[in-house]
């Protein structure tokens, strides 16, 4: 469907959309490993990620299709064996919102920490220093630090993650898009040698550990680093993205999009979509 000159097709209606894109988590570092960062969060309702201004409502056409994806985690690294994955983006209509960085440490490869909606934690192996998270999105990782050394915590949405001498995951975003508040893309917590837990962040990051804990599915919390030698680090957790619009309009998911519509309350309704590739949604 063309649109020309911004007229709008003749019963098409202009509606808008209040939106929460969170993109997937990325895995943990292993051995020591820095933790995952948290996917990039943007939102327009309460705040938005990385201490950002809120973003802005978009302004859409109801009987319009408009593409949505759903980021997934990444894998979680493991000495020796597998390298850490970056989290996937996440996408609705011109929104994107950029997958969480990988902690540092061992893998099948030395790695080092990356940059990702929000940053990956530095690891005993690879860089000192942890990766920026992106901005309006995302934290940065946390140094490593002490002795033996620490593995940094993940960026999370509105913290960097703790120096390796703490190693806790930066905290996500709360939002009150859903009708409550909602914590959101907290990052994995850092991992040190003697194998104790590190908590993620608060957003569904995981804590280090023998081994490391997955991010929380569709909140895009980054993995847990993995903790001592040969040590597995968690996955990323998936996105998620929800949508909030007047309570007289319908949305319809299309082909290959998992979503929830929710009853009308407060003059709005919302909808979640937890899973979708290249799909797209409209409005009655």
């Amino acid at each position: 469907m063309q649109i020309f000159a911004g007229v709008a097709p003749v019963g098409n209606i202009a509606i808008t959309v209040d939106y929460l894109v969170v993109a997937g988590g990325a895995g943990g570092g292993s051995d020591a490993g820095g933790g995952g960062g948290a996917g990039g969060l943007r939102c327009t309702v309460t705040a938005t990620g990385g201490g950002g201004t809120l973003e802005t409502a978009l302004s859409l056409l109801t009987g319009t299709n408009y593409s949505v994806t759903i980021g997934g985690g990444g894998v979680g690294a493991l000495q020796g064996t597998t390298n850490a994955t970056n989290g996937s983006n996440s996408i609705f209509s011109t929104v994107t919102s950029t997958g969480g960085g990988i902690g540092g440490g061992a893998a099948l490869t030395t790695q080092n920490p990356a940059v990702g909606g929000s940053g990956g934690g530095a690891g005993q192996s690879g860089s000192a220093t942890g990766a920026s998270g992106t901005a309006n999105q995302g934290k940065a990782g946390g140094n490593r630090g002490g002795s033996p050394d620490f593995g940094g915590g993940g960026g999370g949405a509105s913290a960097d993650g703790a120096l390796g001498n703490s190693g806790t995951g930066g905290a996500g975003v709360a939002t009150s898009i859903t009708g409550s508040s909602v914590t959101y893309a907290g990052g994995g917590g850092g991992a040190q040698d003697g194998n104790s837990a590190r908590a993620g962040g608060a957003g569904g990051g995981g804590a280090s550990g023998a081994p490391g804990t997955n991010g929380t599915t569709n909140l895009g919390g980054g993995g847990g680093g993995g903790g001592g030698s040969n040590r597995q680090a968690g996955n990323g957790g998936s996105g998620v993205v929800i949508l909030r619009y007047a309570d007289t309009l319908t949305i319809t998911f299309g082909a290959g999009v998992t979503g929830t519509e929710s009853a009308a309350s407060g003059g709005y309704k919302r909808a979640t979509i937890t899973a979708a590739t290249a799909g797209n949604v409209s409005w009655a």
